[in-house]
């Protein structure tokens, strides 16, 4: 669905939106990538963009740091895919074997217009409000830098190999 820059680049403003008050409270990138266990280097590049952007103001010296543009009610997760991710408008499938989008829809496609459809309403639709929401009113704790859950969760992510994991 994304890429690591996208990935870096919502992290970064779920962090800010977390802070938000009125753009009073400030975060070094150095502060959002421990937070966020990211490399600070990333971080800095990213929240970079996202200034340039409009998404975040940045500011130097002591008391200097990011914080969100405008309200995370007002920036959407599509605010941050669309500076990161390139639209493929193309007709062809990847997986149809070059006659999906020329002849015949290929056996996957109907399910990947769906999805597709899905993706398109989750990033045009949710806002940084939730993770604002979800620590300043719902109490919701960011976890620690290195605590690991003792339990699995189902996960967005593709599989990794069984090597990778142990």
């Amino acid at each position: 669905m994304y890429g690591k820059q996208t990935e870096t680049a919502i992290a970064a403003l779920s962090r800010l939106a977390e802070v938000w008050d009125d753009g009073r409270t400030r975060l070094s990138a150095a502060d959002i990538a421990a937070q966020r266990g990211l490399p600070a280097a990333m971080v800095a590049k990213i929240l970079s963009g996202l200034s340039q952007a409009g998404l975040v103001q940045g500011s130097c010296g002591p008391g200097g740091g990011y914080a969100l543009s405008r309200h995370p009610r007002e920036i959407s997760l599509r605010d941050a895919h669309a500076l990161f991710e390139r639209e493929d408008r193309t007709a062809n499938c990847p997986f149809g074997g070059g006659v999906c989008g020329v002849g015949e829809p290929c056996a996957l496609h109907a399910r990947l217009v769906t999805m597709e459809a899905s993706v398109r309403k989750l990033l045009d639709e949710t806002s940084f409000e939730i993770f604002r929401k979800a620590v300043q009113e719902d109490g919701l704790q960011p976890v620690p830098k290195g605590v690991r859950s003792e339990t699995l969760r189902e996960s967005y992510r593709a599989a990794q190999s069984r090597r990778k994991r142990e």
